[in-house]
């Protein structure tokens, strides 16, 4: 992929900002566990590192990298509020490129938090719930947009949700055994993550977020 020539190369970026303290893994999904015990250094870490790198590194580490480096992008955009980077989350998380980044899309989508991010979390869903083949990261946008739901006073879940909604219908045409969270479920997932990133957006002094889900 074309870079400006002012760009920094991904092999620059991935030890500043993506390996450190095993970040890429832990912000997928291990900060959660109840046996952390340095969640809020971690955490003030995340805050500096997400005030230093620029909008043309973040572009990079999304346009270049793989789920690692595109999670720990995504985490960053949710931790400082970069909504120039709603559309390319959406198209990632839309195109469903590789495995295991989609959540932190579905995280920063709901920490923005405004109607044009449900409205990239209703199109993945429209499109992925229909391919129950394609296993991916429903759970995770559901669950995102009943946050946003809740947050904005909006019912886009609804139709998913009702009975014989899309929701069920997906839910019901996975192989048997196959586990998935409850809708209730998975909102606590997204909601518990959005308090991780308001909590270092604070210790970073990115105060001017609000507790919405």
């Amino acid at each position: 992929m074309h870079r400006p020539d002012d760009a920094p190369a991904l092999a620059e970026l991935i030890p500043r900002y993506v390996t450190p303290g095993r970040r890429y893994l832990r912000l997928g999904g291990g900060l959660l566990r109840p046996e952390v015990t340095d969640r809020a250094a971690f955490l003030r870490e995340l805050a500096e590192a997400a005030r230093q790198i620029t909008d043309t590194e973040l572009k990079v580490l999304l346009d270049d990298g793989g789920w690692r480096e595109r999670t720990t992008a995504a985490w960053f955009v949710a931790v400082t509020g970069r909504s120039q980077f709603r559309d390319k989350l959406g198209d990632l998380l839309l195109a469903s490129e590789g495995p295991r980044a989609g959540r932190a899309y579905c995280l920063a989508l709901t920490c923005l938090g405004t109607e044009a991010d449900a409205a990239h979390l209703i199109a993945y869903l429209d499109r992925y719930l229909l391919r129950p083949d394609l296993n991916y990261d429903q759970p995770e946008a559901l669950g995102a947009l009943l946050c946003l739901d809740k947050a904005l006073g909006t019912g886009h879940t609804t139709r998913f949700v009702e009975p014989g909604g899309l929701w069920w219908q997906y839910c019901g045409a996975l192989p048997a055994g196959a586990w998935v969270p409850s809708p209730q479920d998975a909102q606590w997932s997204i909601s518990q993550m959005c308090a991780l990133a308001r909590e270092s957006a604070h210790s970073g002094s990115f105060d001017d977020r609000n507790d919405r889900y």
